[in-house]
């Protein structure tokens, strides 16, 4: 849940080369910052805690460094406790991602042998266990590789050895992906902040270890063995990762959306109609996912059940490993993950191709570690999402699924144009003011409900789940018939209650769950093709099937930006929270 970058190559202005790193990195979400910058023998060293913000350091001129965004697990949000650390020798110097979790244990044996410890993390175990390895070893790749293994728990390390002018990196759970220039070898957690430097990539696998120097890239195995590999040119480019004219990339994003469902409708019926397949031969079919990317899954459960006539499980992905007695050899497991880097994605279909089923992956990345994992897999082609909150990814998934439903059903030229036809409501609701009013006078609210049924609960859930990540106003979505059986209780004057209300066979019923909460005072804001009293506020959006979904959670996509913006907040990078989830 945090960022790494390094760079080893030609001599630049490596601290502006690094905190340009970690800015790419910011999405990932942290709470203090740091960087080293090795030069003629001596390292410089500059942590922070906070934002990067505008931080600008004294000009460096090197060619080798590394950088790090720290999220606090061990120990609080203090410079101490801040990466990069270093051994008592100020020779090694080390950036980490992860959790160890026998660092209690390592650590006493280093302090019983002389090792004085600065921070309160687990990290800094990490740099005091290479010096003692080293002092055996007097060899950097051997040090790393016995570091490694006496490490437990999933973790990510690039251990910077200034006078050997190199670096190297291993890591098991915690992404790292690599690319090397004419220049320089760079390192990062995620390929967004390669773009830079080129769209040529590798991501490490499990228990590799990356060996860079300046003009050299090699790859050897825990036995420190030679690997051959190959770099893959990553589908996001350089200028799709830039603001541009927006403001903010969640805004960016939301404006991309109409784009990313007309691709998926015109260019993907082929892996459409391959995943449809997949899941017609399976016997039983789990869709799992976090989060955003749960409640896709969620949603898809109502979708082939309505078009396809056909049942399918969602289930949390962290909840999935006591859901595993079900699985067998015939069954298909549809991983959902924007990143493909969610441990407990990643955890579990591990876990499934164990028991012989089939995985097939929905991700945005190519050459995630989901990806890589998974027998089939089909990318969302979204473009990346820098946003911490999932908007893009969300539609592309949708968008997936219902077709996939469609293809099921041998209706996918109907599903298209239902599809289609949603692209224009996404940019009228863009450019409408409507939401950004109501934002204005609901912002001071404590608590916001969401009610819809049938395919609409999802997209209650969802919703609730847009406008808290944001805004910081309790929001809760439900089914309209769970009104009555215990949330009605919290319902008093002003409180705000969005209803999605479609004309399908739920319009009733929701309609009169609107009117119960309206009678006890609600602030009631109806979406639907239908007007009604029960409505304080109404917001139009046309009939369109099980495709309605998608401007619905549109409309709470905008509402809960707008909401972070008249309360002050970075929709961007909300607290406490982290685009990719890399430790349990």
């Amino acid at each position: 849940m945090c960022g790494i970058f390094g760079y080893i190559g030609e001599k630049e202005n490596i601290s502006k080369a690094i905190i340009e790193g970690l800015k790419s990195l910011e999405y990932r979400g942290y709470d203090s910052w740091g960087v080293a910058i090795a030069k003629k023998r001596k390292v410089f060293i500059h942590k922070q805690v906070g934002k990067i913000g505008k931080a600008k350091l004294k000009k460096i001129i090197s060619d080798c460094g590394i950088g790090h965004t720290r999220w606090a697990t061990h120990g609080g949000v203090h410079k101490k406790n801040a990466h990069p650390h270093k051994d008592c020798t100020g020779k090694i110097i080390l950036v980490h991602n992860g959790i160890v979790e026998n660092f209690e244990t390592l650590k006493k044996e280093l302090e019983r042998k002389g090792h004085k410890f600065i921070s309160e993390t687990d990290t800094e175990v990490i740099a005091h266990l290479a010096e003692e390895i080293y002092k055996k070893t007097n060899d950097p790749k051997k040090t790393a590789l016995q570091v490694f293994k006496k490490l437990q728990g999933l973790n990510a390390i690039i251990i910077l050895f200034p006078e050997d002018k190199a670096f190297y990196a291993i890591k098991n759970g915690s992404p790292l992906v690599t690319a090397k220039t004419d220049k320089a070898v760079i390192l990062a957690s995620d390929v967004q902040a390669l773009l830079p430097y080129s769209q040529q990539v590798y991501f490490l696998d499990d228990n590799e270890l990356l060996e860079a120097k300046k003009g050299t890239l090699k790859l050897f195995d825990l036995n420190g063995k030679e690997k051959k590999f190959k770099f893959i040119k990553t589908n996001f480019s350089p200028s799709q990762a830039e603001l541009g004219k927006y403001k903010h990339y969640m805004i960016k994003e939301i404006n991309e959306q109409p784009k990313v469902v007309e691709y998926i409708a015109n260019h993907e019926k082929e892996n459409i109609e391959r995943l449809a397949k997949t899941i017609k031969k399976a016997y039983g079919t789990y869709f799992i996912g976090c989060g955003t990317s749960y409640f896709a899954g969620l949603a898809a459960t109502y979708l082939f059940s309505k078009i396809a006539k056909r049942h399918v499980n969602a289930v949390v992905a962290s909840e999935f490993s006591y859901y595993l007695d079900f699985i067998k050899k015939e069954s298909l497991v549809v991983a959902l993950s924007q990143s493909g880097e969610t441990i407990d994605i990643i955890d579990n279909v591990k876990k499934i191709k164990e028991k012989g089923a089939k995985v097939f992956a929905l991700t945005n990345v190519l050459g995630s570690t989901l990806y890589r994992l998974s027998d089939d897999k089909m990318l969302l082609n979204a473009g990346p999402e820098k946003c911490v909150v999932a908007t893009k990814s969300y539609i592309a998934k949708i968008a997936i699924l219902f077709l996939t439903a469609h293809s099921l059903s041998q209706t996918f030229e109907k599903g298209k144009t239902e599809l289609e036809k949603t692209i224009p409501q996404v940019e009228k609701l863009i450019k409408s003011k409507q939401i950004k009013k109501i934002a204005k006078r609901i912002k001071n609210k404590e608590h916001i409900f969401v009610i819809g049924r049938g395919i609409s609960y999802p997209v209650a859930l969802e919703s609730a789940l847009k406008i808290k990540e944001v805004s910081y106003i309790h929001a809760e979505g439900f089914p309209g018939g769970e009104l009555k059986h215990g949330v009605i209780a919290l319902i008093e004057k002003g409180t705000p209650v969005i209803v999605y209300n479609p004309r399908d066979e739920t319009y009733e019923d929701t309609l009169s769950a609107a009117y119960e909460v309206k009678a006890r005072g609600a602030y009631v804001i109806g979406v639907s093709d239908k007007n009604s009293p029960a409505y304080n506020e109404f917001i139009e959006i046309e009939k369109n099937g099980e495709a309605i979904i998608i401007p619905q959670v549109v409309i709470a996509q905008l509402l809960g930006y707008y909401l972070a913006l008249e309360r002050g907040y970075d929709p961007d990078k909300p607290r406490n929270l982290a685009k990719s989830v890399t430790v349990k």
